[in-house]
């Protein structure tokens, strides 16, 4: 069974409807949570589907205790998590407010915080195969100006699942990283259903401009998006980027910070202590299975 999180209705029906066909040995469901829009939700599946939506906010750590306990009750055992719910607010970070901060940091990371915190013992417990999927961005993996907030939550999402899916070698649950790029999707919607507690922003006049950004004939659709999740979560691959156009820049990232390594041969006896940091078995390939460690 699957509980699948998120604030927009179109591209979190589509993820929601490929963990549904992923069967375990007692059943096999899909539970979007954190959708304002429910019923929405509910009609972007067919008839018959074994679906059960719960409206929460992922920021709420006993309603996401009560919302497991309603998931497990109606369909048992989670196997698949997908930690997806998410927000932004675009501009320069100059422009940010404490409630801007605080609003994403609340959603993307703390959402994310608060699915594992509740649903990963569960899944340890009952012992049987699982797989767990963050959702973290492009801008998780390179940074661009005017998605400072949105960015830094989506770097610590990038870095919690490396470590968790580093931990969990040796257990039966997978952990994978999505990276979408450009996808149409309702997230510039997301400001509609933000808390009056976290009204004051300073991205007012750029949000309208994110808009209008926000769906292009161009970009992924969301169904595609769901489908390279599926064949993820089976070949337990830790990384989903969706766009090879986004390769450019991850090298250049990654050539910035290899070439700011200092000169010399180092430390050999440092060096001996960091075995665990620089033979990290989940950098080998990306596709080692979490159960054969």
């Amino acid at each position: 069974m699957a509980f699948v999180d998120g604030r927009h209705s179109t591209d979190d029906a589509d993820l929601a409807h490929r963990p549904a066909k992923i069967r375990t040995d007692k059943t096999d469901g899909t539970i979007p949570r954190h959708l304002p829009r429910a019923n929405e939700a509910r009609a972007a599946f067919a008839p018959g589907s074994a679906v059960h939506a719960i409206q929460l906010d992922v920021a709420d750590r006993q309603a996401m205790a009560q919302a497991a306990d309603e998931a497990e009750r109606v369909f048992g055992k989670v196997h698949v998590l997908c930690n997806n719910a998410g927000v932004g607010v675009g501009g320069p970070l100059r422009l940010a407010t404490y409630d801007d901060w605080d609003w994403v940091m609340s959603v993307n990371l703390g959402g994310v915080i608060n699915g594992l915190q509740t649903f990963l013992p569960r899944m340890l417990a009952h012992g049987e195969e699982g797989h767990i999927v963050n959702t973290s961005s492009a801008a998780g993996l390179v940074a661009h100006a005017g998605l400072g907030i949105y960015t830094t939550t989506k770097y610590a999402i990038t870095g919690l699942s490396e470590t968790l899916r580093t931990e969990l070698l040796g257990t039966k649950i997978g952990v994978s990283i999505l990276c979408p790029g450009r996808v149409n999707t309702k997230i510039a919607d997301a400001s509609g259903s933000r808390p009056a507690r976290y009204a004051q922003t300073g991205y007012a006049e750029t949000m309208k401009a994110m808009q209008k950004m926000s769906l292009s004939p161009v970009y992924m659709e969301a169904g595609t998006v769901g489908d390279m999740v599926l064949d993820a979560i089976r070949e337990d691959r830790m990384y989903i980027i969706t766009q090879r156009e986004f390769g450019d820049g991850i090298r250049a990232r990654h050539a910035a910070v290899e070439a700011a390594l200092p000169p010399g041969p180092g430390n050999p006896e440092l060096k001996a202590m960091l075995t665990g940091v620089n033979e990290n078995p989940i950098y080998a390939t990306g596709r080692e299975k979490a159960g054969d460690k």
